[in-house]
């Protein structure tokens, strides 16, 4: 099965640039101003390398 990364944006404080979003050797990461970050998922691989690096767990893969 398939993994999809989601942004569980209730545990984001938004109120920094998001240090996941300089991670993504992708590039699917966004974000606009101190908000969640966005997903790209025509980007995402799903590697898991910025839900390793999300200090507030925000960052979440999970079944698709």
């Amino acid at each position: 099965m398939s993994k999809k990364l989601s942004v569980l944006s209730d545990r984001c404080p938004q109120n920094h640039p998001c240090p996941s979003v300089i991670v993504c050797p992708y590039g699917a990461l966004r974000q606009s101003g101190f908000k969640a970050p966005k997903v790209d998922y025509d980007k995402c691989v799903s590697c898991g390398k910025c839900v390793r690096f999300c200090p507030k767990r925000a960052l979440v893969l999970a079944e698709a």
